[in-house]
């Protein structure tokens, strides 16, 4: 392991701190999140061989739930199992990475309450997690598309409280994403992939980012209220 510590942010104990200024938000927020809750359950189906996440707004804080359960999955097997030659900045910005996901999940999954998706399963067997290349271009791909899942979705948000807790946890997202990118190829916080030519974020709609998830989950998630029926 390399030994060497980034010279921009003074190390870990800076992004800790950071960290856990917004672990305080994130506890207050969930109160009022979870005093506004309400809307139609994620649907059980008989047979169990597949989850959709309902209607209104719950539906919608459910598909955040299912892509806040996947990327904590993954930044937990990144720490858990880290790749060759990872150095100590970038142990501390995947693990900082790795608080903020399991937060958001756990944050989802308080909220929602009863009317939560079950906990997801995920394959991950396509990710090689002993590979720096390949652990941090998959990292890319759950950044950006959660970035773009949150932007695509927004406008469907009814209750302006959920507006709010949506765009705090996006803007998180988006460093996130600025983040990998930059390990990936310093400078590239922002490349026309992410951001398109009047300097706004690219988003996806709920079914292509369920298309592109679903290969990483054992039982799959749709949305037919959202357009995106099962197969």
């Amino acid at each position: 392991m390399e030994t060497n510590i980034n010279p921009t942010t003074g190390g870990a104990n800076m992004a800790r701190r950071s960290f856990l200024r917004y672990a305080g938000a994130g506890a207050a927020a969930v109160a009022v999140f979870g005093a506004a809750s309400c809307g139609k359950d994620y649907i059980k189906n008989p047979d169990g061989t597949y989850i959709d996440i309902g209607a209104g707004d719950v539906g919608i804080l459910n598909y955040a739930y299912a892509l806040e359960q996947l990327e904590a999955a993954f930044y937990l097997q990144v720490v858990a199992t880290p790749y060759s030659g990872i150095s100590i900045a970038e142990t501390a910005y995947l693990t900082d990475i790795k608080d903020h996901e399991v937060l958001h999940r756990d944050f989802f999954k308080t909220a929602l309450g009863s009317a939560a998706i079950p906990a997801l399963e995920v394959d991950f067997s396509s990710i090689n997690f002993s590979d720096r290349t390949a652990v941090l271009a998959a990292a890319k791909t759950f950044e950006d598309t959660g970035v773009k899942a949150y932007d695509g979705a927004g406008y469907l948000i009814q209750s302006a409280d959920y507006l709010t807790i949506a765009g705090k946890i996006v803007s998180v997202e988006a460093r996130h994403a600025a983040l990998i990118a930059n390990l990936i190829s310093p400078g590239s916080f922002a490349n026309p992939d992410q951001v398109d030519e009047n300097g706004i974020n690219r988003s996806a709609t709920i079914a292509e980012v369920l298309a592109a998830v679903n290969p990483l989950l054992k039982k799959k998630v749709y949305a037919a209220n959202f357009n995106y029926p099962i197969a």
